[in-house]
Order: C-alpha cells, then sequence, then structure tokens
C-alpha cells in the first residue's frame, strides 16, 4: 500500500476514533458497573471495537467501491439506460421490501401499513421499476430453516462443542463484526440459514427471473429496500456473486430513508401516488393481505425457534412468550421449564453494548443460552439507522420508533408453517425441504476473514 494511502487510512481510522468516543459520551446509559462487567477497568476514552461496526474506516477500497455502486445514483442509472438502450440490452428492474421499512413509510405517509405499501409499490413503479415484492416470504424460509438447523444442533450438543449455543445470521453488522473480530471463536456457532435480503436474492435471481419471467439473471436488476446500511455490506458478499453471469443475488441496497429522499427531491406528494399492489412471486394475480412474524420488529427468530424446540424437543405447546428484562430492554431472556427444570434458555440481545456482555461471558465459557437472537441495532430492525435517525443530530427519534413499532404490531401474524406458498416453493424450486438445492440456496458458510488492520493500542476488547 502506498503511503499516500496509509495516510489517508490514518487519518480516517483517528476520525473514526474520534468520532466513536463522541458517540459513545453521546449515547451514555450504561453506569460503570456494566463497564466493568464486561471489560474489567476500562477507560473512558477507550475506543471499544464494537462501536466500529458501522464504520467504513476498516473497508478495503474494494470493498468502498461495491459500497459506492449501493447508491440512488446507480438505480437512476439503469433506469435512465433502460429509456435509452436498446429494447435487447433493458433490464427488468425488482424491488424487495423489508416488512421492517413499510412501517416507517406508513409513519411518513400518515397511513396503515397496507395502504402504505401500495403507496410505496405505486411510486416505485412510476419510476420504471416493473415487479414490487415484500421479503416477508424469504424471511418465511430464513425462519423454517433455522428452525430445522436448531433441532439438528441442539441434538449433536453432547458430541460437537460448537452446536450451541446457536446464534442468529440475520444481521449483517454482527456477522461482519463476528468475521473480521471475534473469529472461531463466534463464527462456528452462526446458524447458517442464509438472511431473509439473501434468500430473497435468490428466489428474484434463481427462481422468478428463470421460471416466472425465463430470463437470464443479468437480465435483472434486483433493489432491495431496507432500514440499515448494514445490509449494503450484505449485499457485496463474494459468495452471493455469481461470476460466471456477472450479477449479484441483490445489485442494490437502498434505505427507507433513501427512498422517502428519492421522493422529496421529485417533490412527489402521497395524494397523487397510485395505489398499487404488490406483486407475488409466483405470479399470482390480486392483492394478498400483509402479514408479519412474531417478535419484536425484527423478522421474530427466537420466538418461532423457541415455540417450534418445544414442541419437537420435549412436545409442549408455547402459546405465550414471557420475556425476562436483564440489564436493560436490549437483552432479554425466555426460558421453557417443566416441573422446576429448566428445558430451553434463550436470549435476545440488541446493540453494541449488549453483544459486548455476551461476547464476554462467551469467553469465561459461562454463556447459559441455546440460542442467541443477535441485532447490532438498539431496539432491533425497525430502529435501523437506514430509517430511525432524526433528521437534526444523527440520533435516533425514539417518537419515530414507538410510532413504526405501534404499527409494525398491527399487521397480523402468520406462521411460516402454515404458508402455503412456502411449501409449493419448496417442491417448485428447491425440490423438497431437504434437498441439496435447499441447502446450497438457503444456506451459507461464516467464516474467520481475520482483522485486515493491525489493532490499534487505544482499542481493547
Amino acid at each position: 500500500m502506498s503511503e499516500v494511502n496509509l495516510g489517508k487510512r490514518k487519518e480516517k481510522c483517528e476520525n473514526c476514533t474520534k468520532q466513536c468516543n463522541k458517540k459513545q459520551s453521546d449515547e451514555g446509559g450504561n453506569s460503570q458497573q456494566e463497564r466493568d462487567d464486561v471489560n474489567g477497568q476500562v477507560n473512558e476514552s477507550q475506543l471499544l471495537l464494537s462501536a466500529c461496526l458501522s464504520c467504513d474506516g476498516c473497508l478495503s477500497e474494494e470493498e468502498s467501491l461495491k459500497i459506492s455502486q449501493q447508491s440512488l445514483e446507480e438505480v437512476e442509472r439503469v433506469l435512465a439506460l433502460n429509456k435509452k438502450c436498446d429494447v435487447s440490452k433493458h433490464k427488468v428492474l425488482v424491488a424487495s421490501v423489508c416488512p421492517q421499512s413499510l412501517p416507517f413509510f406508513a409513519v411518513k405517509f400518515g397511513l396503515d401499513v397496507s395502504e402504505a405499501a401500495h403507496k410505496l409499490c405505486g411510486f416505485l413503479k412510476s419510476l420504471g421499476v416493473q415487479y414490487v415484492f415484500d421479503t416477508t416470504l424469504a424471511a418465511g424460509f430464513s425462519i423454517l430453516e433455522s428452525q430445522k438447523e436448531f433441532i439438528q444442533r441442539y441434538r449433536r450438543r453432547h458430541h460437537d462443542s460448537h452446536a450451541l449455543p446457536m446464534f442468529t445470521s440475520s444481521c449483517p453488522g454482527w456477522i461482519r463484526y463476528s468475521e473480521r473480530v471475534l473469529g472461531s471463536l463466534v463464527t462456528p456457532h452462526i446458524c447458517t440459514a442464509r438472511s431473509p435480503q439473501q434468500i430473497m436474492g435468490c428466489l428474484v435471481k434463481d427462481y422468478f427471473s428463470k421460471q416466472q419471467q425465463k430470463l437470464s439473471p443479468e437480465k435483472v436488476y434486483h433493489v432491495v429496500v431496507a432500514p440499515c446500511f448494514d445490509k449494503k455490506l450484505e449485499a457485496v458478499r463474494e459468495e452471493f456473486y455469481n461470476s460466471l453471469l456477472e450479477t449479484r443475488d441483490v445489485d442494490c441496497v437502498l434505505t427507507s430513508g433513501e427512498i422517502y429522499y428519492l421522493m422529496e427531491q421529485r417533490k412527489v406528494s402521497v395524494e397523487e401516488l397510485d395505489s398499487v399492489p404488490l406483486d407475488q412471486v409466483l405470479g399470482d394475480a390480486g392483492d394478498v393481505a400483509l402479514v408479519r412474524h412474531e417478535g419484536r420488529g425484527s423478522e421474530g427468530f427466537l420466538e418461532h425457534v423457541f415455540k417450534h424446540a418445544a414442541k419437537e424437543l420435549f412436545g409442549l405447546d408455547v402459546h405465550e412468550i414471557t420475556y425476562k428484562t436483564l440489564r436493560n430492554r436490549d437483552f432479554q431472556e425466555v426460558t421453557l421449564e417443566r416441573d422446576g427444570e429448566t428445558l430451553l434458555q434463550f436470549a435476545a440481545i440488541y446493540g453494541f453494548r449488549n453483544i459486548q456482555t455476551l461476547v464476554h461471558r462467551m469467553r469465561k465459557g459461562r454463556v447459559p443460552y441455546q440460542l442467541v437472537e443477535v441485532l447490532s441495532c438498539p431496539g432491533g430492525c425497525l430502529s435501523g439507522r437506514g430509517q430511525a435517525e432524526s433528521e437534526v443530530g444523527g440520533r435516533v427519534d425514539k417518537a419515530l420508533v414507538q410510532q413504526m413499532e405501534d404499527a409494525y404490531s398491527s399487521l397480523p401474524v402468520r406462521l411460516p408453517e402454515v404458508n402455503p406458498t412456502l411449501h409449493t416453493l419448496y417442491q417448485d424450486w428447491l425440490q423438497g425441504q431437504d434437498s441439496s438445492q435447499a441447502g446450497m440456496l438457503l444456506h451459507t458458510q461464516y467464516k474467520n476473514q481475520g482483522q485486515i488492520h493491525a489493532q490499534p493500542p487505544h482499542m481493547q476488547w
């Protein structure tokens, strides 16, 4: 690396340190006892590694280039080319909207979630997007595969030291941190089920394009609307790129805030937008009611796996789950007991500070949980910085988050087990639930990538 690049990297890293220290000071909220529990005696001025997850200071130049292509400008470039170039070179634009993004638009539009989804669909199609999907279907696949994997891990726990605890894998900030910083301590424990975003990428590029549209995958440009900037990093992972066809499962991730900015930029009013029903992956006509999965504004992996495991392993039907708050609202646990015996103990751990506590206990061998739902954003996916930041100061808009939580909880819950579309796709697309095709398209592997740069002396774990 040249001296110039080294200088830039050093300058960037030092700036990151300053900003992260300021961010930690601004956030506050942790007592000295909590900090000591995680790190031993910690000086306030030290930068905790977990504060760096969302910073681009450790991105390679190649990664930075890829991330720069995850932008409104890139989408507008593709739309413009469709208007100019020969029809044979046109790309079919497909947008997939995360269910955690829809409450953002509901609040901003002053509508219920279903009507907001229709207005959003109308806006995207007015731009030139041909198909707009909801990713709840892909989340259903991810949940079912996670349930199955947990049962397998639980049954081999006595002869496989890496079987439990199992960590969820849907949060790219957590995955990046695990691979780059924590390494083999954590990566063997991460569930191999792909995230809803990347399963949606396979659905669009492998099933929808080939079987429904009779198109080669590179002829489809797939945009995901998500609440989180880290989803851009996930989309450019090497394993989600087809080098033969030179196409990604997800070509571009735009945050909810970026889409809303585009609407403001174009001076589009909600009233003038057409209400257009979302499209269906199977091509079925007619509007289908929006549903959600169980959970606190994320995809509900903990609740779904907990209920499934209680039934599958112990023959117990769990209808309601009671969370016990430990350190704070973002560190909660759920326990299954029978005759005074603890059968299962799961935890939901959100936010970098709580993740530190988890990893500290992991190092000490004091994690009592069989499954941990880990999300890097405090409050979960609805609080993603791509939609929950206030317009001034860069802090989370708590009032907005509360409104989004209320909107999200208004949607009816449907278990993925009873979704007929999932059963159809398992057979028609994947040749069965336990097929090699299902294993290849619905799962991935996480590995220790090692730290790209040496750990600066002011960073302590």
